[in-house]
């Protein structure tokens, strides 16, 4: 069985986000959960992604960190059909359909760049309590920012494949001074029933930069969080801050210092709300993993 080391939302290699691939062969089954969760921890990456070609245009992937498997994971859906390409299992430009538990989503591959449609978006609630607010600034290392929020945009989860607080904070100085308590965002993270928490600002670029967190599922930071964004691009609509049709611009990494590039664009066609994230990826390693 192939496998793949690669690093997704970036033209670079040590940047953007590392996720495992495996290329489940034409003839063979996925192996037991089991076997793929004890791989996914043996990789240590914050996702490893198990892939199945069902015909030509359709894809099944199952996706694990190294604590459990989740229905989506963005960064390792970008590395899947990188590998894919360079496997020669699909062409650089193609339209194809990736079956996952958060459903059956659409990928385009065009050259170097691959996107993704996200679940259908939902907000699930804005967290405007002053006592859970706190909670998660508190979590976060910068509970000060609590009392500069004001009637501006207040945290709130959201959801495009996976749950996610969203969390404003005012400018990158704050947004890098962030120095979280993982058992803290651990456990709002349970009790919110979310993946973890997306801080985001806008830069002195004028691009959206971005840090992630997820310690319930063993991923204290993530350097490049396809998923996040996404409901992070939703989020951003919702609120007047960003137009159909137009692409968004994430920064994320910087201070792990695997700066990734992620872009996103959402489109209303017929009324409905379709949100793709996408970028480039670049492969580190490749090999054949021996799990049967």
């Amino acid at each position: 069985m192939k496998f793949y080391i690669v690093d997704a939302f970036t033209q670079e290699l040590f940047g953007g986000n590392p996720a495992g691939v495996v290329v489940v062969g034409p003839r063979q089954d996925f192996p037991s959960e089991e076997i793929m969760q004890k791989t996914a921890a043996e990789l240590r990456y914050s996702e490893t992604a198990f892939v199945k070609k069902l015909d030509d245009r359709t894809f099944w992937t199952r996706y694990f960190t190294p604590e459990a498997e989740v229905d989506l994971c963005g960064h390792a859906t970008i590395a899947t059909f990188h590998a894919l390409r360079q496997e020669k299992i699909i062409p650089a430009k193609a339209q194809l359909l990736n079956r996952t538990k958060a459903g059956d989503l659409s990928i385009v591959v065009n050259d170097g760049q691959i996107y993704m449609e996200m679940g259908r978006p939902k907000a699930l609630g804005v967290i405007g309590d002053q006592a859970d607010m706190a909670e998660i600034y508190h979590g976060l290392g910068i509970g000060e920012v609590v009392d500069r929020l004001g009637n501006k945009l207040l945290p709130e989860i959201v959801s495009t494949g996976l749950p996610d607080i969203l969390v404003p904070v005012p400018d990158e100085t704050i947004l890098n001074a962030i120095k979280p308590d993982f058992r803290a965002i651990s456990q709002l993270s349970e009790k919110h029933q979310v993946v973890g928490v997306h801080v985001f600002t806008v830069g002195s670029d004028s691009l959206f930069h971005v840090r992630n967190f997820a310690p319930l599922y063993g991923i204290d930071e993530e350097a490049a969080t396809g998923t996040a964004n996404g409901a992070l691009t939703y989020y951003l609509h919702r609120h007047g801050l960003i137009q159909p049709n137009a692409e968004t611009v994430f920064i994320q990494g910087e201070a792990m210092a695997r700066p990734s590039r992620v872009s996103a664009v959402l489109s209303q066609p017929d009324g409905a709300i379709r949100i793709f994230v996408g970028g480039q990826a670049v492969s580190l390693a490749s090999g054949h993993i021996s799990l049967y």
